[in-house]
């Protein structure tokens, strides 16, 4: 018989709603029935496409045995940490003060006032990896409660109380030493860099795309100029080479899908080439554009391939019929982690006609035995395309078209396989970054179309996910549910600034202030500063925590201060750059020593420590002279750089007003112009764009007078 999880949307919840567990969602209901049975609470949160979630679901929760343990002990709690990542952190915190380190399934015993008293991670049926196993965990748990309460409580109490003392960010103590913080973590990152694989780690090894980004700021505030367009081969310091060489890198081995586009959650080993086969949307919504910026700085061309598959990978798979994105794609298919990514020798053989076939194995380091598990392939480059050339006996040119031969061959064959779950929930921060991630790859790449489809999902944001005034984090199968978070609205409002940049269009940055402004009432720490997590309308969260790290997704107070400084700067709006502000040094002065915790707040710090700079296109009669001042603009990475445009039919009324100096901005005797307005001096127009690095020479040598 289904439980109670039968009637809830999400795809996680659902898929437990047929377990022999009397599983409730988080609520009320709940919380009632171990108050009155005096009975504690079983949490366990998770995700639709953990592998380890769906594990101890197999071996445990559709266990007839265990569930009847379970319900006789026990209220038992499921949570989708996706739809509450409030409910997710606090427990996550607890279990972090408890063991020093915590991942999913999180697994949680409460009292019944939600006050957590012990917590892991997963636990096997028997007794392995120096772990007990989980009835053993249920009835020594369960036997701690009836006959050892007073302890239980005490557990429970300090747990707690260890948890509010990590979540207090107390008043900041001045001014941060902004560069000096961000010189620290580029330091540090150089220090965990690996030079031969990229990364920032052994293994396993995560993408970390907020640490990516803050190099590439970081190579941009201190001038430094890419010597090169190719992956790197030898050991570097610099910025923007280890950002270039970590995204090549990726981009070439098993970690990103070599035929159907798009990058897993992680790689199990340190040369990117074995992935945890998952894929997440905000994985996508950050490398993309990681992968743009790349490219305007390096001019790689690989770049600009993987970021045109992985549109592709998100247009064809990604996609929901309102034009928003689905959340993730899951590493099993018919029960078996990467089933629909991994190929034998023998079906590559039978699949590919000579000499696709020796090209693709040379190319992408096929194995008999095997380079995965059980005799299967992921593939991955491992020999340059000059050698299989020369191992074919053919031109490079033709030796690419024969290997993208091969490839459409093996995915289409691909297509007819079982495919893995895909959560088709919508959450709003997610869609934000990927909104944001589209506008910045369209400007980049001059591709109108994924404006359009940026544009196409934040409409879809907007009309289904409001209600009442509040942006909610959830849609699914018609329904809108949960207020949202701070990284619902920071990412929301992050993604509509990027639009505004790519399309020029005065709607986004309204709906950007809008939000922005919304988000500043709800989430705002009047005593200390900086931005709590979730609003004050949940007695269920025991303690109001702010996100102190940039994680695998950004920090909401991390987005919060970039966006507040953008729109402060762009709109002359001293409460907005008074919040930045605030926020900026409230955060680095907590992570002075260890600013890799939040490498996008040092980014931001490096931005408030940036004079304010804005660049207004002014269109004139040639359209197409205007979009090709435009498309130089946006060809330069610019990323402490307010962007404006003044149409040919003329300024947007409302920015008009919110931007005067505007006013004077014309064209140049008909011909579109640029202005390039620096530490609040305009300078005279250009009939063409230049990268405003700063008062220097060159710039001035360029100008004209008037």
């Amino acid at each position: 018989m289904p439980n109670r999880l039968l009637h809830e949307r999400s795809p996680y919840l659902q898929q437990h709603a047929h377990n022999p567990v009397d599983w409730y969602p988080w609520g009320e209901e709940a919380f009632a029935r171990a108050r009155n049975e005096d009975k504690p609470i079983f949490l366990s949160i998770g995700y639709s496409t953990c592998h380890w979630c769906h594990v101890m679901e197999r071996e445990s929760f559709e266990d007839e045995a265990t569930a009847t343990l379970m319900n006789e002990l026990f209220i038992n709690i499921k949570v989708d940490r996706e739809e509450r990542p409030d409910v997710d952190h606090l427990y996550m915190t607890a279990l972090h003060s408890i063991a020093g380190s915590g991942g999913w399934p999180l697994s949680v015993w409460l009292t019944p006032e939600l006050l957590p008293f012990y917590a892991g991670t997963y636990f096997p049926p028997r007794p392995a990896y120096g772990r007990p196993s989980f009835r053993d965990a249920l009835r020594a748990l369960s036997d701690a409660w009836q006959h050892q309460r007073e302890k239980v409580l005490n557990s429970a109490t300090a747990i707690i109380e260890a948890v509010e003392n990590i979540s207090q960010i107390p008043a900041d103590s001045g001014a941060a030493p902004l560069l000096p913080i961000a010189e620290r973590c580029f330091h540090q990152m150089q220090r965990s860099y690996d030079p031969r694989h990229g990364g920032f780690s052994t293994r396993p090894k995560f993408p970390q795309p907020s640490i990516l980004q803050f190099l590439l700021r970081y190579h941009h505030h201190r001038g430094s100029v890419a010597e090169t367009t190719e992956p790197a081969t030898e050991p570097s310091t610099e910025a923007l080479a280890m950002a270039h060489h970590t995204l090549a890198m990726m981009s070439a081995g098993g970690m990103y899908d070599q035929l159907g586009g798009g990058f897993a959650r992680y790689s199990v080993d340190e040369q990117w080439r074995v992935p945890h086969f998952e894929k997440m949307l905000y994985d996508q919504a950050q490398l993309l554009p990681l992968l743009a910026d790349a490219y305007r700085l390096t001019g790689d061309p690989a770049m600009k391939r993987v970021a045109r598959q992985t549109v592709e990978y998100l247009q064809r798979d990604m996609t929901s019929p309102n034009g928003a994105f689905f959340s993730a794609e899951d590493a099993d298919s018919e029960g078996v982690e990467g089933k629909f990514y991994v190929w034998t020798m023998e079906e590559l053989r039978g699949a590919l006609p000579e000499p696709e076939f020796a090209a693709l194995v040379k190319f992408y380091g096929i194995e008999e035995e095997g380079n995965f598990e059980h005799g299967q392939n992921v593939l991955h480059t491992s020999a340059a395309i000059a050698e299989v050339a020369a191992m074919v006996e053919m031109e490079v040119a033709q030796t690419e078209e024969l290997l993208g031969l091969a490839r459409e061959r093996l995915f289409q064959l691909r297509q007819g396989r079982t495919r893995p779950h895909r959560d088709e929930k919508i959450l709003t921060a997610w869609n934000g970054l990927m909104i944001g991630g589209l506008a910045n790859a369209a400007a980049a790449f001059s591709e109108p179309q994924y404006a359009a489809i940026a544009t196409r999902a934040a409409e879809a944001i907007l009309e289904t996910m409001m209600a009442e005034g509040r942006l909610m984090r959830r849609w699914k199968d018609g329904e809108a549910k949960f207020p949202g978070y701070l990284d619902d609205y920071a990412a929301l409002a992050a993604g509509l600034l990027e639009l505004y940049n790519a399309t020029w269009d005065a709607r986004w940055l309204r709906h950007a202030e809008e939000l922005t402004r919304t988000a500043d009432r709800l989430f705002r720490d009047d005593q200390n500063g900086g931005y709590f997590m979730a609003a004050d309308d949940d007695p269920s969260i025991l303690v109001r925590a702010k996100v102190d790290h940039d994680g695998a997704e950004p920090a909401g107070n991390s987005l919060m201060a970039m966006n507040l400084l953008r729109l402060g700067r762009l709109l002359d709006d001293a409460h907005f750059l008074e919040r930045a502000e605030q926020t900026i040094h409230l955060f680095l002065n907590r992570v002075a020593e260890v600013p890799m915790m939040m490498p996008l707040m040092v980014a931001a710090g490096l931005e408030l420590a940036t004079p304010p700079r804005q660049v207004v296109a002014v269109a004139g009669n040639d359209r197409e002279e205007t979009e090709r001042l435009l498309a130089q603009i946006h060809a330069e990475y610019l990323p402490c750089t307010q962007l404006l445009l003044i149409p040919h039919d003329g300024v947007d009324p409302w920015l008009a007003e919110r931007i005067p100096l505007l006013a004077g901005m014309k064209p140049l005797d008909g011909h579109a112009a640029v202005y390039i307005c620096e530490d609040f001096v305009c300078h005279a127009p250009l009939r063409e764009f230049i990268a405003p690095t700063g008062i220097t020479e060159r710039l001035l040598g360029k100008r004209t007078s008037g």
